[in-house]
């Protein structure tokens, strides 16, 4: 209890977890999955896993599977039940446990055994269940903007320093490859409402929130379920977009651009957003990638707004005159 409790990161949670319930158990292998909407159904994502005494890295984790696939957990969710077991094809005892947080359970643990589970193992696992539930919520609040139900700056710049440190299995490792350019990579996008000062003079905070509270819909719901979005202060948000080519990119940050362009706001009417983005890649600065997309969010605010800007294109295109190098500069 102490060394899960110990933590203030929701990837250090879930290993410290498993590893304390793979123990008690004696299990097989422990897992803690994801439940993800997707248009074809909800998929079960594997976040953190310890088979025998080894936990598995996040870059060889597994593809995602269709709940369809494993009934009884499908069922489990279906019912709200605190649990649900089933047996596998090579004859292991599995059990699911979901966290529920009021009526939603994102999280489902999974122990495996290879014989059935000890009468008196279920009630301690169920209380290091209970413990994991409560601290988790704790950290989502902590981790949120009060406003948007975002997630806030201080846990983008630890995501955006882990995004950094590792660069996704897929990041390209040089701008200077066009052959390489429809490969999977990382990048950073910022987002800023055009106008919003007016829209709290003409029409009031109330109306400004709700449009904040809107536009933090449209972003959850335009970007995918592996992206993170922030609200970064005021009418400004971040999205750490992940896995995605250049092509790919560009028409996920257009598709929520174009979205919110054509909605209508109650009472306010219409609303845009200018958006700047770069790739970023393992070892860049964090301030440096910051910095990048914020010009290219600079570019597109001062080029007509309502407009998405790729830093590498302006930068390229002579838009954009970068600063000499100087070697000596320092960040604080």
């Amino acid at each position: 209890m102490v060394d899960i409790t110990g933590h203030r990161d929701h990837a250090m949670l879930d290993v410290a977890v498993i590893s304390a319930v793979h123990e008690l158990a004696a299990a097989k292998q422990t897992r803690v999955l994801s439940l993800v909407a997707d248009a074809a159904g909800p998929l079960i994502r594997q976040r953190a896993c310890i088979a025998g005494s080894e936990a598995t890295p996040s870059s060889t984790t597994p593809g995602d599977l269709p709940l369809a696939v494993l009934p009884s957990l499908a069922a489990c969710l279906d019912k709200r039940a605190p649990s649900a077991s089933a047996t596998s094809d090579e004859g292991d005892c599995i059990l699911w446990m979901p966290i529920w947080i009021g009526d939603k359970a994102d999280t489902i643990l999974e122990i495996v055994r290879s014989d059935q589970f000890a009468a008196d193992m279920v009630p301690m696992v169920v209380g290091i269940v209970g413990v994991y539930r409560n601290f988790q919520n704790l950290l989502d609040y902590s981790e949120r903007d009060s406003l948007t139900g975002l997630l806030n700056r201080k846990t983008f710049d630890g995501q955006l320093s882990r995004m950094l440190q590792t660069g996704g299995a897929q990041a390209l490792s040089a701008p200077e490859a066009p052959e390489r350019a429809n490969e999977a990579g990382q990048w950073l996008v910022v987002a800023d409402i055009d106008f919003f000062k007016s829209v709290n003079d003409r029409f009031g905070h109330v109306y400004g929130d709700e449009v904040l509270i809107l536009v933090a819909n449209m972003l959850v719901s335009s970007f995918r379920a592996d992206d993170r979005v922030f609200r970064f202060g005021g009418e400004e948000f971040v999205i750490l977009l992940r896995s995605a080519t250049g092509e790919q990119a560009h028409a996920i940050i257009e598709r929520f651009r174009t979205n919110v362009a054509a909605h209508l706001f109650p009472q306010v009417g219409t609303v845009t957003v200018s958006l700047g983005y770069v790739q970023v890649r393992p070892g860049d600065s964090p301030v440096a990638a910051l910095g990048h997309a914020d010009q290219a969010l600079y570019h597109a605010k001062t080029h007509g707004r309502n407009r998405t800007c790729h830093y590498d294109e302006i930068v390229a295109t002579g838009q954009l005159q970068l600063p000499a190098s100087n070697d000596t500069a320092e960040f604080f």
